[in-house]
């Protein structure tokens, strides 16, 4: 079963309530996500002071232009890989006023998984200003809708996480 709405909700309002407590804006940089993150973050009353912008880089070339992803990087890693994330998120930093950057690269199907990398992959990245990176790889079940749900649920709460 996804996250619910309201369940993504109170994980932005918690994300936020992070971030403002540190004096912190959040940039966002997301593929197969197509943006749910920046629209549960500005769901949130206030929301202004804390999230600064969203980047949608479905294709590679937009990955690329928008966020300075290493054409190498795709071509070596494919664009659902740890390493694309991690420069989608500084990528992000880069192109924004935001101290902390998350980044959503993923299959969430029905079609287009490999034996390699299933339908459900989903590679997420977090980038802060001082220089500290994360990255995971999910593997995420359900259908395309709750692929992408949980994935912003990780998402959010990896920022948690990172300033906690």
């Amino acid at each position: 079963m996804r996250p619910t709405d309201a369940e993504l909700y109170q994980l932005a309002v918690a994300a936020g309530k992070a971030l403002h407590h540190r004096g912190m804006r959040l940039a966002t940089a997301e593929s197969c996500t197509g943006g749910w993150v920046g629209m549960v973050m500005t769901a949130v009353p206030g929301s202004s002071a804390w999230y600064d912008r969203g980047f949608i880089t479905y294709t590679n070339e937009a990955k690329h232009a928008q966020l300075g992803v290493a054409v190498a990087t795709i071509a070596s890693t494919g664009a659902v890989s740890e390493a694309t994330v991690r420069e989608m998120a500084m990528g992000a930093l880069q192109h924004s006023l935001a101290d902390i950057a998350l980044s959503i690269s993923g299959i969430a199907g029905p079609g287009g998984g490999t034996p390699h990398k299933p339908v459900g992959t989903v590679c997420i990245g977090w980038a802060m200003r001082d220089g500290t990176t994360l990255q995971t790889t999910c593997r995420l079940d359900g259908d395309r809708e709750e692929i992408r749900a949980r994935a912003v649920a990780a998402a959010l709460r990896g920022v948690i996480e990172l300033l906690s």
